[in-house]
């Protein structure tokens, strides 16, 4: 029986960081490119059992914009374990108190959920302002 199918040892090339600024971007949008550059979709050597390498530096986590009313409607839960310990807040709220748990909450829900999905969310750092301390690796900019 022959299986005429080209498995790709895994190789370890050097990793590449982007960096992204979050001002004036759709929360959706954003999200989505990240996702497509951490599930290794924009290389040549795509494959769907290996993630990047890409490393991926988020800036200006504070600025991102949604449209329409979902400001004062999209609505994010966390539950403590106990009875009656759901929290729910609107994304405005979150938005001032953790701005960076917004993309991390969008972005999980675009990786696949298995193991691949949680090592390549480790690949990204999000900050809430301009300031980050990975300007030695040169990071490309992406827009």
């Amino acid at each position: 029986m022959d299986i005429n199918k080209t498995l790709v040892k895994k190789t370890k090339k050097s990793a590449e960081w982007y960096i992204i600024n979050a001002k004036n971007y759709k929360l959706g949008r954003l999200t989505s490119k990240i996702a497509y550059i951490l599930k290794n979709k924009n290389s040549t050597d795509y494959l769907p059992y290996q993630g990047s390498n890409s490393r991926i530096i988020i800036i200006n986590s504070k600025d991102i914009k949604v449209t329409g009313k979902k400001e004062q409607q999209k609505l994010y839960k966390r539950h403590s374990g106990k009875p009656g310990g759901l929290k729910i807040e609107t994304f405005s709220k979150l938005q001032k108190r953790l701005p960076n748990k917004i993309i991390e909450y969008s972005l999980k829900g675009m990786l696949p959920k298995n193991a691949l999905g949680r090592a390549v969310f480790k690949q990204v750092r999000i900050y809430q302002d301009q300031e980050h301390p990975h300007k030695a690796q040169n990071p490309i900019k992406i827009t």
